[in-house]
């Protein structure tokens, strides 16, 4: 019994088989306990030798089922194990990428190239006062320009900021001249939207104060950000235009040929010499805060333009609501271009 038990129990493939074996010889009707039950009939001398024989067989076979079911758990573990593994010499699995997003590129390659230029980047508040949003910059209550920006007005009498263009008088306060500054920021108007209009969407001011700048310095700057922007051939046009803070206003475009083999003028935004009004309210505003009026005699030159606007033209794009409709149709288009 002893052998066939052996046998038997080696053979078990699995729990499941091994189970069947123990029950076979040790459970309640199996072989050994059958023989343990035979006991009753036999003389007190034989019951005591056959009895220490049959517990012995019991252990031993016991012992036997014990260690293969180590063995046959050892053996799952391994196989789940196994199955677990991961080979760290296989190619990884290719995950999707993200991306800066296209506006927030050219923000930054608009940044770059003003900083190889000498310029500051600097960022200001998109809550504004009404002083800073229009009267410092020579727009008063009264002006018909304001009819150009339609606001969105807070309960607290504050606005969500029209344009960059607070900066300019916030940034002279705190500074001396001569300066150089670019605000990268967001701007919003009160107006209804469509395929050219937002009412939330990027400019970038700069702002140029020191002794004699003249219109020559703003068109040699606008010329070097197309050049930046579009490559040496870009070249930059000047119309004149009313901007209430600049004195003289213009209009600049720049003439791109494109890798589609396309040439045409691209408007990108407007520019100008800083009005004498606004110097006058930043020395106004330094002197009601005991410090010294600095801006007299000083010129100095303004230009903002607009992020969407360049990556409208650039690449084609249609509808400025695509910038942030979160559509990774239209997003993942700039992947590669971006990366």
């Amino acid at each position: 019994m002893l052998q066939e038990a052996r046998t038997q129990i080696q053979q078990a493939g699995n729990l499941e088989a091994l189970q069947t074996v123990k029950t076979h010889y040790l459970g309640k009707n199996g072989e050994v306990t059958r023989q343990l039950k035979s006991l009753g009939a036999l003389s007190p001398e034989e019951r005591k030798v056959k009895g220490q024989e049959i517990n012995l067989l019991k252990q031993e076979i016991d012992g036997l089922i014990s260690a293969r079911e180590a063995e046959l758990k050892e053996a799952a573990l391994q196989a789940k194990l196994a199955s677990e593994a991961i080979d760290v010499t296989l190619p990884a699995l290719s995950l999707p990428s993200g991306g800066l997003h296209i506006i927030t590129r050219i923000l930054d390659d608009l940044s770059d190239i003003f900083t190889r230029m000498g310029y500051n980047v600097v960022e200001g508040n998109e809550m504004e006062d009404d002083a800073y949003n229009f009267q410092h910059l020579n727009i008063p209550w009264y002006h018909p320009a304001r009819d150009l920006w339609d606001t969105f007005w807070l309960k607290d009498g504050r606005l969500l900021r029209t344009h960059t263009s607070p900066m300019q008088i916030r940034y002279m306060l705190e500074h001396s001249a001569p300066l150089k500054i670019v605000v990268p920021g967001k701007v919003y108007r009160y107006e209804a939207t469509d395929a050219t209009h937002e009412s939330m969407f990027h400019q970038l001011e700069g702002l140029v104060v020191g002794d004699n700048i003249s219109m020559a310095d703003l068109k040699g700057t606008i010329a070097e950000l197309a050049r930046g922007l579009f490559g040496p051939k870009a070249k930059v046009r000047f119309q004149p235009s009313f901007y209430p803070f600049v004195e003289p206003g213009a209009d600049f475009a720049v003439w791109w040929e494109n890798p589609r083999g396309e040439s045409k003028w691209l408007e990108l935004g407007g520019c100008g010499m800083v009005h004498p009004n606004v110097f006058k309210a930043v020395d106004d505003l330094r002197e009601q805060r005991g410090l010294p009026r600095m801006y007299e005699g000083k010129t100095g030159f303004a230009f903002g333009l607009g992020p969407e606007r360049i990556a409208m033209l650039k690449y084609g794009m249609p509808d400025i609501r695509y910038f942030y409709a979160n559509d990774l149709r239209v997003l993942g288009q700039f992947k590669g271009e971006l990366q």
